[in-house]
């Protein structure tokens, strides 16, 4: 996304040269840091350890729910089931039962769903891109809080 992207807030927009990436504070300057914060609301929905994976399977398509019980790993029915229902809540996942024995119930991504697919794919590429960074990071952190214990 570049500052000439519709959806940057003005205060990006206004602090760069053209074509140049914004500042680390004018990025930070554009998030709105109250109570009624918009990406606190998404990151309660998406930060949770199934809704990105739920999401992602979702956009490659739809699933019957065994189907997708099956192709998240590690996931139990129940959380499976919460985390369904509150991304179907949020109008990120649609639910579409089917009069059947048994019982047939499909999900998949709504369109606003969809669009979340863009900024996960970008953290993808970040977390790919500064992986071993990170974990570097870490390692030092841990030996140097390691020494200092000692």
């Amino acid at each position: 996304m570049s500052v000439t992207h519709p959806h940057v807030p003005k205060a990006l927009a206004d602090d760069s040269e053209p074509g140049a990436s914004p500042s680390s504070s004018a990025v930070a300057a554009g998030f709105e840091l109250t109570d009624d914060c918009p990406v606190r609301d998404v990151l309660d929905r998406v930060g949770d350890k199934w809704s990105v994976l739920i999401i992602v399977h979702l956009g490659r398509q739809p699933y019957r729910f065994g189907e997708l019980h099956r192709a998240v790993e590690g996931i139990s029915q129940r959380m499976l089931t919460l985390t369904l229902r509150a991304l179907v809540r949020d109008g990120l996942v649609s639910r579409t039962p089917y009069a059947t024995v048994p019982p047939r119930v499909d999900y998949e991504l709504t369109e606003l769903g969809r669009t979340l697919l863009i900024p996960l794919s970008a953290l993808n590429t970040w977390a790919t891109t500064h992986r071993d960074a990170i974990r570097t990071a870490r390692e030092r952190h841990d030996r140097e809080a390691g020494a200092a214990d000692s």
